[in-house]
């Protein structure tokens, strides 16, 4: 073997760890789970034709980021910001109009916990890893231009110092203090408050995702209703409305949604964005409950404060979800997670 290869190889083999927090940081930069994974296949393949030139200086999960960032951005040029439909500046729709499907959009996509989660000990960490990944901070960082995104992750999340950042982005450490605290204002703006979340495994959040199953396996709307908060908001890409409050949500599962009765619906648990997540399944003429939509969930201690349902069946691959459920399927809350 020439010691050119075995460079390669020690490349291969000491890069490989970095791969779940590469995607979880391109997809922090672009919105999409698929574009993410895309880059990261970018990253390695910049990485590593030019690995014999890496001199050490600073360490490899470093130099691997500061790849990964400028893929990111080069990608960016060419592409819009991924909205979600809130983030398309129109008011809350009327359950009762036509839904108005917008394909031409590049949605903003949810990511599986398996694919971009935390694998650390520190519960600490793994709690940061999961808040980095909200689907809410996701959609608020897609207000920010590229730049002021990747300042921003690269200082608040993966806390670099300015000086790695300024270098990474070819700019001064003045400018990326500048660039750092308008993108902190920006954010604040965009981004609605975490605090009244519940953690993932607590019983009140167990109870409360199980009674959401129970709800859509009966269609029993009305129960669906007194899960949601107050201003619990409902969005389904590619859909452009989005409708806010139990009562328009309610109207809006009873008249637009394709359920014909209980047992119409099955829900099988995930996880995306650190949040608890369904797979809709919706039983077909054939009589077997196929793939429909993926449903990400923001828990809060007064009930689910936001749903957002995803028609984008490429994701139940991405998840690693059947396109069919067998009859034989276990109804999902079953054990912890």
């Amino acid at each position: 073997m020439s010691t050119d290869n075995a460079v390669k190889d020690d490349f291969l083999s000491e890069a490989a760890p970095y791969r779940r927090e590469l995607l979880a940081h391109c997809y922090r930069m672009l919105g999409s789970v698929h574009d993410a994974e895309d880059q990261v296949q970018e990253t390695y393949l910049r990485a590593w034709r030019s690995y014999d030139s890496f001199e050490g200086r600073s360490s490899l999960r470093t130099w691997l980021h500061r790849i990964a960032t400028r893929t990111c951005l080069t990608a960016l040029e060419s592409r819009g910001r991924r909205p979600l439909p809130t983030g398309l500046g129109d008011p809350s729709a009327d359950p009762l109009d036509t839904l108005v499907e917008r394909s031409d959009v590049p949605w903003l996509e949810p990511v599986p916990d398996a694919m971009a989660g935390a694998e650390h000990a520190d519960p600490a960490a793994i709690v940061a890893s999961r808040e980095s990944i909200r689907l809410a901070l996701i959609a608020a960082l897609q207000h920010l231009p590229p730049r002021h995104r990747a300042v921003l992750i690269l200082r608040d999340v993966l806390k670099w110092r300015a000086a790695e950042v300024a270098e990474a982005l070819d700019t001064t450490t003045t400018a990326v203090n500048s660039i750092l605290q308008r993108a902190r204002a920006r954010l604040d703006e965009a981004a609605p408050p975490q605090d009244d979340l519940t953690e993932p495994s607590s019983p009140e959040q167990r109870e409360l995702l199980a009674r959401y199953v129970r709800a859509f396996e009966e269609y029993d709307v009305a129960a669906i209703e007194r899960l949601l908060t107050a201003d619990a908001v409902w969005e389904m890409p590619p859909f452009t409305g989005w409708y806010q409050g139990p009562e328009d949500i309610g109207r809006l599962i009873s008249t637009q949604c394709p359920a014909d009765g209980p047992g119409a619906m099955r829900l099988v648990e995930t996880r995306a964005n650190g949040q608890p997540a369904f797979a809709l399944y919706m039983r077909a003429a054939d009589g077997a409950h196929h793939a429909f939509a993926l449903q990400v969930l923001t828990p809060t201690r007064t009930g689910v404060a936001h749903v957002a349902q995803f028609f984008d069946l490429r994701l139940f691959t991405t998840f690693g979800l059947p396109a069919v459920l067998p009859p034989s399927t276990e109804r999902p809350i079953a054990s912890e997670p």
